[in-house]
């Protein structure tokens, strides 16, 4: 049996697992076979010293998945104030963090319909993350001049749907919309949003 420190098992413990559920999906994972992943004995249930059941060990994923939204929102905060600069960065933000997060999106969309409770709070993070964030800097945008919007909100709401999706696509199918490779989605992303934004020139 693999020896480590506590908290790097239960990290890796956590990896893992998201591994095989974002492969295999979760009712088909058992607990050995993450433990086996690990370099764990199967039936040892070495598991079990780190997280009571697997609905915990799933907890953990989708937390440290919502963390990684919440600190995409952070760094939002620290964009630079010309629209036109600050747009690609928004764009590397949101995918950065999605792709690192490949596996639990894959959990998310595909099991999550079975724990209301985990997709209620997953939600609740993107909405207060992603989308309140992005209505906040429109509705300044608007505020200053920068930007000619009628309804921030639902202008957000279209932006995001279309710059989230492409990742979301590649996760789930494993192509992209149209196949476009990442820096052309991104470029016609961005000139997308200016002309939306009516940002000047």
């Amino acid at each position: 049996m693999a020896r480590t420190t506590p908290g790097v098992t239960r990290q890796r413990i956590v990896d893992e697992a998201t591994k095989l559920f974002g492969s295999n999906g979760y009712a088909a994972t058992s607990i050995a076979d993450i433990q086996q992943a690990c370099g764990l004995t199967g039936g040892s249930g070495a598991l079990y010293k780190h997280f009571p059941s697997k609905k915990a060990l799933l907890d953990e994923i989708i937390r440290q998945h919502l963390s990684t939204i919440t600190e995409g929102g952070r760094q939002a905060q620290e964009l630079p104030e010309d629209p036109r600069a600050a747009l690609p960065l928004i764009g590397r933000i949101v995918w950065d963090g999605m792709a690192r997060d490949h596996d639990a999106l894959r959990i998310v969309f595909r099991e999550l319909d079975r724990f209301p409770e985990l997709l209620e709070q997953m939600w609740d993070t993107v909405l207060g993350g992603i989308y309140v964030a992005a209505t906040e800097w429109i509705r300044a945008g608007v505020d200053q001049g920068r930007m000619t919007v009628a309804d921030p909100k639902a202008t957000a709401a279209v932006l995001f749907a279309s710059l989230t999706y492409y990742r979301i696509l590649g996760a789930l199918v494993g192509h992209t919309p149209g196949d476009v490779p990442e820096e052309a989605y991104l470029a016609a992303w961005t000139e997308h949003a200016v002309v939306t934004l009516g940002i000047e020139p």
